[in-house]
């Protein structure tokens, strides 16, 4: 992963008056999200937080191409992807977003390095070819030594960093997060956390979701959802962001 090179940036994510509404019988209607319009900048860190019923969920699964709107325009780099079939839309998730779960979403039954192939497996590639590419990201994270370990032979925290490698496999434009540090302890969520601080380091595109104003303080730009609306778009200063803590003790 290299830095990103040129100072100028430009949006990987473009929302344009974005919508989604759930009907729920013949009458009544839910709209999940209502006219969300945002760009977000490559190699920045954005958490987005509301509480239960605000849209935050929608957003992520909407952002991760886990589901369509119901109009507006979604694009990720340059695709605009708010009206691709399913079969269009597995295709960019493979290929374009990296997933950090707060449940791992790991396989019981494979290793540490073929966990980390897995996005490599359905996008049909040589996994001899990037078997080197894969020890070097199980390094990265800090599990050279675990190549092959199974997941119930790791604690969470090691879990969660099979997870992060796994996410980085496909070099991803973004990676999204969803509440990555949720069943950790308070030290291991901040090992977590700042492994994530230095992939944004790195240059790439982070976009986090979750409930603890601790997390979220430590992007760059905080996103308040209210009702399917944006309340608040917030931005951090670097001294700001620097005399938070990770997570409380």
């Amino acid at each position: 992963m290299s830095a990103v090179a040129s100072t100028e940036q430009k949006a990987i994510i473009r929302l344009e008056d974005l919508r989604k509404v759930y009907t729920l019988g013949l009458e009544n209607e839910v709209r999940a999200l209502d006219g969300v319009s945002i760009d977000i900048m490559e190699g920045s860190y954005v958490a987005i937080m509301g509480p239960s019923g605000s849209g935050k969920s929608t957003m992520l699964n909407l952002l991760g191409c886990l589901d369509r709107p119901t109009s507006g325009n979604y694009f990720l780099g340059d695709v605009d992807v708010a009206r691709m079939h399913d079969d269009e839309l597995s295709r960019v998730r493979g290929k374009r977003i990296g997933f950090i779960f707060q449940s791992y979403n790991l396989i019981a039954q494979l290793t540490v390095i073929e966990n980390i192939q897995v996005p490599l497996i359905y996008q049909g590639e040589d996994l001899q070819a990037s078997y080197a590419r894969c020890v070097e990201l199980a390094e990265l994270v800090g599990l050279g030594g675990r190549l092959h370990h199974r997941p119930a032979q790791l604690s969470g925290g090691q879990q969660q960093r099979v997870a992060i490698a796994r996410s980085l496999v496909n070099d991803p434009l973004m990676i999204l997060a969803d509440e990555p540090t949720g069943n950790l302890d308070s030290k291991t969520g901040r090992d977590v956390l700042e492994l994530i601080d230095r992939l944004n380091a790195s240059g790439k595109t982070i976009v986090l979701v979750t409930h603890d104003e601790k997390v979220a303080a430590r992007a760059s730009r905080v996103i308040h959802m209210k009702d399917g609306k944006v309340e608040r778009d917030v931005q951090n200063s670097r001294k700001e962001r620097a005399l938070e803590p990770a997570l409380a003790n």
